[in-house]
């Protein structure tokens, strides 16, 4: 049973941790942050490997390490199994994003099945934009089911009526 737990709190935060990447993307990297996010989506204006929105790793990096301390040398435990959960999540992100779809480490071959098609178009459609406004697709493992279809077939409503805007390939 307490195995169970552990498990449970880990798998919560991992499930957790995708609202609290898409909130920190919108809004924080896209705004007061935007100063480290820029480079993210202008690459020309980097110099080298790293960029300063890598400076975000440390923003996750730190709460998680916390938890890990903390719930180590407290009796309040369930803060150990949140920093595993913060790491894993941490993990994912990684491999998705900057392995995957950044191919900033040629670790794997492109993937090709339906979701990680989806996860693409999401992906490229948030960097179609590269001001920190009028964006969209902030988060990464959740994806909007219009990603799901061909760019052709992506529409956005308009004003809660029934008018419909075919969205231009990108």
């Amino acid at each position: 049973m307490t195995a169970l737990l552990y498990a449970g709190i880990t798998v919560a935060t991992v499930l957790g941790m995708e609202f609290v990447a898409w909130f920190a993307h919108k809004y924080i990297m896209h705004g007061f942050l935007w100063d480290w996010h820029e480079d993210h989506h202008k690459p020309h204006m980097r110099e080298g490997f790293f960029e300063k929105n890598d400076l975000f790793f440390l923003v996750f990096a730190i709460p998680s390490a916390t938890c890990y301390i903390l719930g180590s040398a407290l009796p309040f435990w369930p803060l150990f199994f949140v920093g595993i959960g913060i790491s894993i999540y941490g993990l994912i992100y990684f491999l998705i994003h900057d392995v995957y779809i950044h191919r900033r480490f040629k670790w794997f071959k492109k993937l090709d099945n339906p979701y990680s098609k989806a996860i693409l178009r999401a992906h490229g459609d948030h960097h179609a934009k590269q001001s920190k406004h009028e964006c969209e697709s902030f988060g990464l493992l959740f994806v909007n089911p219009k990603y799901f279809k061909k760019r052709s077939e992506w529409k956005k409503k308009l004003n809660n009526n029934d008018i419909y805007l075919e969205k231009s390939k990108m």
